[in-house]
């Protein structure tokens, strides 16, 4: 009857209002957010068997979208760029190729910190720019 309920998943992103590539994210987060929490009515409760065979079971739970014009922290921005990878780093951070050379650049100066950047906190994913499908990705692959 009364249960704990799960956390939600908190998905950031770093965002930069004048940037057309990070307004296009925005809305695109704020759907899937949207969808996400979408819950069936009383009339909808029914058997739906024959909808959800053609639709794939990897609907995203619900999550906690959390849009910042803030840069991230140095400790944030370090597990940003774990989550990316080596490979990452230069879409994270301008003219970055390393860790410690993102860091530096970032201490330097935040503008080096290109946004829109999408974290997914609780599944360990990361994604810059404004990647529809890899976006859509991260969402859709959470940890069982």
């Amino acid at each position: 009857m009364f249960g704990f309920r799960k956390t939600l998943d908190i998905v950031t992103l770093f965002h930069k209002a004048s940037s057309p590539a990070s307004m296009r994210v925005v809305t695109l987060l704020k759907q899937a957010s949207a969808h996400a929490s979408e819950t069936a009515t009383e009339d909808q409760a029914s058997d739906h068997t024959v909808q959800t065979e053609q639709v794939p079971s990897s609907r995203r739970e619900p999550f906690d979208l959390n849009i910042t014009e803030d840069p991230p922290t140095s400790d944030q921005l370090q597990t940003i760029l774990e989550y990316v990878g080596t490979t990452g780093i230069a879409s994270i951070v301008k003219g970055a190729s390393t860790q410690a050379e993102a860091m530096r650049k970032f201490r330097e100066s935040h503008e080096n910190f290109q946004r829109p950047v999408v974290v997914d906190w609780s599944n360990g994913k990361a994604v810059a720019g404004d990647k529809e499908s890899e976006i859509l990705k991260l969402l859709n692959e959470q940890k069982k």
